[in-house]
């Protein structure tokens, strides 16, 4: 068996829509009953902070634990238009959290017991097409009596009506009463289940937190622990052995306590006393078990040294105690249960006091080191791995280990509500078929596309799951300008904003997935407005786009034709994308690129002119021809972004150390008008009002 899928409602930052949490599916691993099986893959559940990650570890463990549920766990959004709703007299909807379990049976795997799914089957269920059956189980935490509630939530209406605050208190304080709600079992056909079913008799789940506050004997005790279960063992025949070797010491001391101590003592209280009814018995009374409360010392080795645990990296002391729970996890597991139980390991976030190399084998390694570690217990029990992380370098290694985005869930908040998005390599590139292609052409573009999306993903844009913001841009001026224009933003510099430089025909493929992920995202691109020959070597000006077409495949994928008549902005803002690039006039002309809209923009500007003048010093005096007159700079800004495209990075990184060493920011060179409209669209987007400018 194995977990597929959980789907979570009203719970904590969960809604209900966008809840589905999905596993990897570990069917393949199970063909053998003799193999010892973690899922091929880990399930990776990654996000920013405070998305929801930790939730639905939360909502696992509760669920499968039978915990009590609070007030706190509902989505107070959910109880707000709850209690909305019964103002209105409107009681149709009770207060339920809602949990649904997709689990898998393989029936090829003869060791696998469906006892405790019986209840759930439907009828036909025991003819499993090639072996496989999912099977639903629901759960939802509801109210024992409706009539109750409704009386006593229409009395809080009628007492605390003119008081929102203190009513919804009033209202969670209800919500709050465990002694009103119980916890039932459903089957898909939301048929209620009436018998005992106990999910612990089901799944089993090992919860492995982040180590808050690691003591200095943390892991001399969490050793201690598991040596003292495994010798506490009625089957382990060391544990007698040792016994009766702490009882032949236990006699030797008490012997020489008696010889030594206890007969003189008894011979001063025979003075005082009568010794044949008040005596004093001395004796050695160590047991082994409680022995070893005290007996273990955790030390790590170190180039043939032995150093003490107080003096071990927080990093690997992190790590030593993971991998101490995960011992602890095999050893506690009851004998022959091997297959009865759908077993979980869920670790959360692993990577806390680890560097970066770390993080990455952690996650290459976790599988086969748990697979080592059941391997060399008699249990044989399978188990499937959730973690949860928000580091880019444990997403990276998953990646780059399986060669896949696949079991890979995206949190999310948006609205105030946590959404996943489950990422399969068959959705994270578009399937549309573009107008010129057969059918051959596009399995061999979009297999390329996703061969390419993974590389890149892999070694240069994980961060993108981790932004607030991301912004594309195809040049190294478009970068620096626009890292330096966001520090000096006081609304986005208050956001994770991360810029990728990629090319414009490359970044295309990126749109179904950013479409994906809901991250807001900027597209910067240029116009490349299409020339002749000699019209390139005359830096012939543009002063129309009437019959002119664009080279940039970005905007023909949008503008659905490469003519640039009549460029619709509208069409480039789509949902959380925006493709921003020069589609409007510049003192007379069109810009082909950043370069050129930012000397059309300010061709009058100090900082600009120092840059160019230092850049491109004989050119920008044959410009001027020894006057001041800067719109001369308008009639050439053709032949200098032309001039530039070879010292583009030289142009960026002076164009940087000029905008630094200025103080007056009213001095700077300012954006052009379609980045900076698109700088607004990426502040209404994150939430920035005008109020807070």
């Amino acid at each position: 068996m194995y977990l597929k899928s959980l789907k979570i409602k009203n719970f904590r930052k969960f809604g209900n829509k966008n809840n589905r949490i999905e596993f990897v599916d570990s069917k393949e691993s199970l063909a053998t009953p003799d193999d010892v099986n973690v899922a091929k893959a880990t399930s990776l559940i990654v996000g920013k902070n405070n998305a929801g990650k930790t939730t639905i570890i939360t909502a696992l463990d509760k669920v499968v634990k039978n915990q009590n549920f609070a007030a706190n766990d509902f989505n107070f959004i959910y109880l707000t238009r709850l209690l909305n709703r019964y103002k209105r007299q409107q009681y149709k909807f009770k207060p339920t959290l809602y949990f649904e379990l997709v689990i898998g049976i393989d029936e090829r795997n003869h060791d696998d017991l469906v006892n405790n799914l019986v209840t759930f089957m439907q009828l036909g269920d025991s003819l499993l097409p090639d072996g496989e059956k999912d099977l639903i189980i629901i759960g939802k935490y509801e109210l024992k009596d409706d009539v109750e509630f409704e009386d006593t939530v229409e009395s809080l209406i009628l007492q605390y009506n003119k008081n929102e605050n203190i009513l919804f208190d009033k209202f969670l304080s209800l919500i709050n009463r465990s002694e009103l709600f119980e916890f039932n079992y459903y089957k898909s056909t939301n048929e209620k289940i009436n018998t005992s079913f106990n999910i612990k008799n089901l799944i089993h789940i090992a919860l492995i937190k982040p180590n808050e506050n690691q003591g200095e004997k943390d892991l001399s005790k969490l050793f201690s622990q598991i040596i003292k279960y495994k010798y506490g063992q009625n089957n382990n025949p060391n544990t007698a052995k040792f016994q009766s070797k702490i009882e032949i010491f236990n006699a030797i001391v008490s012997r020489d306590i008696k010889n030594g101590f206890t007969d003189g003592l008894n011979e001063v209280v025979g003075k005082i006393h009568d010794k044949n009814t008040l005596q004093i018995f001395l004796s050695s009374n160590l047991d082994f078990i409680e022995l070893l409360d005290k007996l273990i010392r955790y030390q790590y080795k170190e180039n043939n040294l032995n150093i003490p645990e107080n003096q071990f990296g927080l990093g690997y002391r992190n790590l030593m105690r993971i991998i101490g729970e995960l011992i602890d996890y095999v050893e506690q597991y009851p004998d022959g249960d091997k297959h009865s139980r759908l077993n979980l390991i869920c670790i959360e976030e692993p990577e806390v006091f680890m560097h970066p190399q770390m993080q990455e084998l952690f996650i290459n390694h976790i599988n086969e080191a748990i697979n080592t570690l059941l391997g060399s217990s008699a249990k044989k029990l399978n188990s499937q791995l959730i973690i949860s992380t928000h580091s880019a370098h444990i997403l990276n290694s998953k990646i780059h280990t399986s060669d896949s985005l696949n079991n890979i869930n995206y949190v999310y908040e948006k609205n105030n509500l946590s959404n996943v998005v489950n990422l399969k390599d068959t959705q994270i590139i578009s399937n549309e078929k573009n107008s010129d292609e057969n059918d051959e052409d596009k399995e061999r573009r979009t297999k390329e596309e996703l061969s390419f999306i993974k590389k890149h993903i892999q070694f240069k844009a994980s961060e993108l799951f981790f932004a607030d913001a991301i912004i594309f841009v195809e040049g190294i001026t478009e970068e620096v300008l626009l890292k330096y224009y966001l520090s000096i933003n006081k609304q986005l510099n208050r956001k994770y904003i991360t810029i990728f430089n990629i090319n414009g025909a490359h970044g295309l493929v990126y749109h179904h997935l950013i479409k994906l992920l809901d991250v807001p995202t900027l597209v910067i691109t240029d116009l490349d407005i299409k020339r002749s020959e000699p019209r390139k070597k005359k830096f012939t000006q543009v002063d129309s786009l009437k019959f002119k077409m664009t080279t940039n495949q970005t905007i023909i994928s949008y503008n659905k034709t490469p003519l640039l008549n009549n460029i619709e902005i509208d069409k480039f803002k789509i949902d959380n994308l925006y493709i921003a690039f020069q589609y409007e006039e510049i003192e007379g002309f069109f810009a082909t690129s950043l370069e050129e809209s930012l000397i059309l923009t300010n061709y009058d500007n100090d900082i600009l002119n120092t840059t160019i003048k230092k850049i491109k010093p004989k050119i920008y005096k044959s410009i001027l021809t020894h006057t001041n007159d800067k719109t001369k700079l308008i009639q050439s800004s053709y032949m200098l972004q032309r001039k530039l495209s070879d010292s583009k990075s030289d142009f960026a990184n002076e164009l940087l150390y000029q905008l630094s060493i200025n103080e007056d920011e009213e001095q700077l060179p300012k954006l052009p008008n379609y980045i900076k409209d698109a700088l607004e669209w990426l502040k209404t987007e994150l939430g920035f009002t005008q109020d807070e400018e």
